[in-house]
């Protein structure tokens, strides 16, 4: 059997409560002035807005605030309240000027202890008992927390527009960078060749301008996944298929470390640095490494770093050249059969790449050396002398070592 708590508040006789409603309501005009009176000495740095007829916001505030709590002295302290939507407002401003609500909460303790008092008065005047007055100090404490919830809730919406407004801010100035006019191309007039467009972009959501940067291109391990936690000089566009990164000055002590930790978790390629108004050109190597990556011809998982893969960003992308190339100068080899003409193809590649007789072949291959010396004979046999003009064997190199990077050499 559950207990009703008693109620010092509902034991007062209906006329005290209405006696002591109708005063306080009186009292509302001059007691808001003192309130706003007091805080404005207290906090001089605070600012008062006025709305649409000139009032003060902050009067407004006060006394909406009193008058709501007072109308519901009548139905008992402990009903729900209606707190005003003025107050939403207030947290909404301090989160537009990008200030905490530190200053804020302790304004509105202040002019509840001020109204306390007041209040207090009236009490006595009309011979309120004390545990009532408590209770009734108790439900202006809990009316005071409904008041903060409400600014929080404005500081919120105000924080998530501004946050929304720079991203959207940021991702026009990563276009403007990959695309946008004075992407890539110095404009007239444009300070150390910087477009003033670019810069007023990058000004407006507090971006230094870098001298080099490194673009990244970023794969989803999934939908949902958490966006990287990157230093708030990166500029991140999550919005894109495959989200792209603006690394500003990415040889810097330290950056390539802190990147790989903040993009843990994720598959990506960062392309090279760059002068600022060339980053579309990291953009475009960094996209290559990953269409590498969703091929399986470099490795997921990680944040790779493109000049760490030039060999293969340089011969696999130009299939169609390589794959011709690669037709015409393995040509010979059609007339062996497929496993014998890998062997000798890896011993064609050893050998260019060594420049060494047959031990040095055959200890890189891991085979005799008189294996190596046959297989020499039949490739200088299928080639002839075109195994001695240094282009070609340039072009033998390139395709043989393309041929690796696919997985079809050892």
């Amino acid at each position: 059997m559950v207990t009703a708590v008693r109620s010092a508040w509902r034991e007062v006789p209906p006329y005290q409560v209405r006696q002591f409603a109708a005063l306080a309501l009186e009292e509302v005009p001059a007691l808001a002035q003192d309130i706003l009176r007091e805080i404005r000495r207290a906090y001089p740095q605070l600012q008062l807005v006025p709305d649409e007829f000139g009032e003060p916001r902050a009067l407004v505030g006060i006394r909406q605030s009193l008058e709501h709590f007072v109308a519901h002295l009548t139905a008992g302290p402990d009903r729900p309240h209606v707190h005003p939507r003025v107050f939403q407002e207030f947290g909404r401003g301090e989160g537009i000027q990008g200030r905490s609500l530190d200053v804020l909460q302790a304004v509105y303790r202040l002019g509840v202890r001020l109204a306390w008092r007041r209040l207090a008065e009236i009490g006595q005047q009309v011979a309120i008992p004390a545990p009532a007055m408590y209770e009734l100090a108790e439900s202006g404490y809990e009316y005071l927390d409904g008041l903060v919830a409400e600014s929080v809730r404005g500081y919120a919406e105000a924080a998530a527009r501004q946050a929304g407004e720079r991203l959207r801010l940021q991702r026009r100035l990563m276009e403007q960078l990959f695309t946008g006019p004075g992407g890539g191309r110095r404009g007239a007039g444009a300070a150390d060749g910087v477009p003033p467009a670019l810069a007023e972009r990058a000004a407006r959501i507090g971006w230094p301008l870098p001298e080099r940067v490194a673009v990244a291109v970023l794969l989803r391990p999934a939908r949902e996944a958490v966006a990287p936690a990157v230093a708030p000089d990166v500029l991140l566009d999550m919005e894109s298929e495959r989200p792209r990164m603006v690394v500003p000055e990415p040889d810097a002590p330290g950056r390539r470390e802190l990147l790989a930790r903040a993009a843990a978790g994720w598959s990506g390629a960062i392309g090279p640095a760059v002068p600022l108004l060339d980053a579309a050109k990291s953009l475009r190597w960094a996209g290559a490494a990953v269409d590498l990556t969703e091929r399986g011809l470099l490795p997921a998982g990680e944040l790779l770093q493109c000049t760490e893969h030039t060999e293969a960003l340089v011969l696999l992308p130009p299939e169609e050249l390589i794959e011709d190339l690669t037709r015409r100068r393995l040509a010979p080899l059609d007339s062996c059969g497929p496993a014998h003409g890998r062997r000798l193809a890896e011993t064609l590649l050893a050998w260019l790449e060594t420049r060494g007789g047959a031990p040095e072949v055959a200890a890189r291959l891991g085979v005799h050396p008189q294996t190596v010396r046959y297989r020499l004979r039949q490739i200088r046999e299928l080639w002839g002398t075109e195994i001695d003009d240094p282009d070609r064997r340039f072009e033998l190199e390139l395709v043989l070592r393309a041929r690796r990077l696919r997985g079809e050499l050892s």
